[in-house]
């Protein structure tokens, strides 16, 4: 049996009280041909995410639904459904988006990969149900993404255009993570995606992407995934530091994680300047600025964009491309 059979595919869905979503994620995923497993982890849920879940259960033997007593994390909750799962090919949808019809055959057309990712579109909570028929239909075009490209796809420019290419949410071939003993962080709660992939790929990796679209990302105000602490940002640029630590890469691949790891510190400098502000007032700010003075060009250049934010213009947003039908996409791409 070939990893493109039918029910190869393990789709593993963290949520956290989730039970207003959670029933269309797993529809979607039962929905396709190729899967075999869902596997759901209610990662301390207090909303009746579970039993929600439990719902949409189509009868077929394939979806699986672990609690978890206490909230652990969506790096805790994704790498037990890998240890509970057995299909070769991992897919991770997160608990509040949803696969389009038809999504796995694309991805699935050929072999050539270790991770492999396609385009996703960005969908209002109340138009879901008109989103199938609003999707754009893209030449797939596929290209593989080496580690530099990776990093510097999830470096932000304030007023450029880019691809944030870690919320892209690939396939994953099970058999590669065990080779290597690649598991999610589970000390992240902030780019813990981002840091298995950048860790795949330091291990020659096969990161393949097509632009066709089989991912759908439900835009909320009240995503989970909007929201993170100061102390996610210290340890997301202290992963960075691991993994520059370990060694084993060549100068261009240390330079672009050093380069990513600059970024993300400084978002954390900011923050930590404006958390100590919010709490103890400016004067304590600005001490402990002048005890950090590498952070202070970070908190200076933040401060002065968030101040200057009004005055530049407006556009779409920055991770965003706009197509035909009124969806927005992770990826430009060209019509098929």
């Amino acid at each position: 049996m070939t990893d493109s059979a039918e029910n190869n595919v393990c789709v593993i869905i963290a949520a956290k009280n989730a039970g207003d979503t959670i029933g269309l994620a797993v529809a979607s995923a039962l929905r396709e041909p190729e899967v075999g497993e869902v596997v759901v982890i209610d990662d301390g849920s207090t909303d009746g995410t579970a039993a929600s879940a439990s719902l949409a259960d189509d009868g077929s033997g394939r979806l699986t639904i672990r609690q978890f007593e206490k909230n652990r994390g969506p790096a805790a909750a994704r790498n037990h459904a890998i240890e509970i799962s057995r299909a070769p090919l991992i897919s991770i949808l997160d608990a509040d988006d949803f696969f389009f019809p038809g999504r796995f055959k694309p991805l699935l057309a050929a072999d050539d990969w270790d991770f492999v990712a396609d385009n996703i579109a960005f969908v209002n909570a109340d138009t879901v149900s008109d989103a199938f028929t609003m999707i754009d239909h893209f030449d797939p075009k596929p290209r593989f993404l080496d580690l530099v490209a990776f990093v510097e796809g999830n470096i932000s420019k304030r007023g450029v255009r880019r691809g944030e290419i870690g919320f892209l949410k690939p396939l994953m071939r099970r058999s590669f993570l065990n080779a290597h003993g690649l598991r999610y962080d589970e000390a992240l709660r902030l780019g813990e995606d981002y840091d298995l992939y950048v860790r795949a790929l330091a291990k020659a990796a096969r990161y393949k992407v097509i632009h066709s679209c089989g991912y759908g990302a439900v835009v909320r105000s009240n995503s989970l995934s909007g929201r993170h602490r100061t102390e996610d940002l210290r340890r997301l640029y202290e992963a960075d530091r691991a993994i520059l630590a370990a060694g084993g890469l060549s100068q261009t691949d240390a330079a672009a994680i050093g380069r990513h790891e600059q970024h993300v510190r400084g978002r954390y400098e900011l923050r930590r300047f404006l958390d100590i502000k919010g709490q103890s007032g400016l004067a304590a700010a600005a001490f402990y600025a002048l005890g950090n003075p590498t952070a202070i060009p970070a908190i200076a250049g933040g401060i002065f964009a968030d101040k200057t934010e009004r005055f530049r213009k407006r556009g779409a947003a920055p991770i965003a491309h706009s197509g035909t039908n009124g969806l927005r996409y992770l990826l430009q791409a060209a019509p098929k």
